[in-house]
């Protein structure tokens, strides 16, 4: 089955990690890139998947719910981790959106900083990025 991308979104080859997420229009400052897709399951099943796997595509909601992008996602189970990164999430009301920090041209990579994880908190970050803290998580 084919993946459904979210409008202005593709996925590709990162530098980063693996794939990921890249624009294909402008996103201005402030505005809404897209909103995270996927299962929606208990925190519980999160913490069982995460232990059976290497790469993570799960986000949480809130203590209770997570959604996992690899089942039923749309691109942004793709962005990658930065720690200087061009976008934030914010959960409203269960849905988790995408916001850029800052404009984002065609072709940029659209990254955040993932701060806290299912991943170890010793998991290396490879963003390159000058002010890097060397890890995923903020220990």
């Amino acid at each position: 089955m084919k993946l459904k991308l979210a409008p202005g979104l593709a996925i590709k080859k990162s530098s980063i990690n693996g794939k990921g997420c890249f624009a294909t229009v402008r996103f201005r400052k402030g505005k809404m890139i897209a909103e995270y897709t996927g299962e929606k399951i208990t925190d519980a099943e999160a913490t069982r998947r995460a232990s059976h796997r290497r790469v993570l595509r799960i986000c949480a909601i809130n203590s209770r719910w997570s959604l996992d992008g690899s089942r039923g996602g749309n691109g942004t189970h793709y962005i990658n981790h930065s720690c200087q990164p061009n976008s934030f999430m914010k959960i409203l009301y269960g849905h988790i959106q995408f916001y850029a920090l800052r404009d984002i041209k065609p072709g940029e990579e659209i990254t955040i900083d993932y701060e806290y994880t299912l991943h170890s908190d010793t998991k290396r970050c490879y963003c390159g990025a000058a002010n890097c803290r060397g890890t995923i998580n903020k220990v």
